[in-house]
């Protein structure tokens, strides 16, 4: 019988899948998003930069950059929850540095955005939600914060096209 793996062995192995899998996408660290990792469950972090204000007279973190992080943080969270289940059927966690093939992502059929007050010029935080993910189609909702969990600065929902899963 096969001894389980030690606990850091598994966590250091997630964690690389992970930063494998935002790592390969260059808009993810322009922005400079990062993600937290809490068992199978991601928080997206935009840090603060001041090349994130849209308007700085008020200053506002700019809508489409709003946009594009809680995009991000659906995306990711769709790749991750297929990765996690393949993690967690045994299968080895992809390789993306040899093989980019496995690093393909949901592509977006439609994504909307409710901005629900400003986004202030501090980090900002996003949890996706999959509402339904089945074999060609998914459907993502975001909820983005700041200093407060309970007060959302917007809102959104996604629907993607799920790439083929191999085998």
């Amino acid at each position: 019988m096969r001894r389980p793996e030690p606990v850091q062995v598994i966590k250091q192995r997630r964690d690389a899948a992970l930063q494998a899998l935002v790592g390969g996408v260059p808009y993810i660290r322009f922005l400079g998003i990062q993600f937290d990792r809490r068992g199978d469950e991601l928080t997206a972090i935009l840090p603060y930069d001041d090349k994130l204000i849209g308007n700085p007279v008020l200053p506002a973190l700019h809508g489409g950059v709003t946009a594009a992080f809680m995009e991000v943080a659906a995306i990711i969270e769709l790749s991750w929850a297929m990765l996690w289940e393949d993690m967690e059927n045994g299968a080895p966690a992809p390789d993306f540095q040899i093989a980019p093939a496995a690093r393909r992502l949901p592509k977006t059929i439609d994504f909307s955005v409710d901005y629900l007050r400003t986004g202030l010029p501090r980090d900002a935080y996003a949890r996706a939600r999959v509402i339904r993910s089945g074999r060609r189609y998914a459907s993502v909702h975001v909820e983005a914060w700041q200093d407060n969990r309970a007060r959302l600065f917007a809102q959104g929902t996604g629907h993607f096209l799920m790439p083929a899963r191999d085998g």
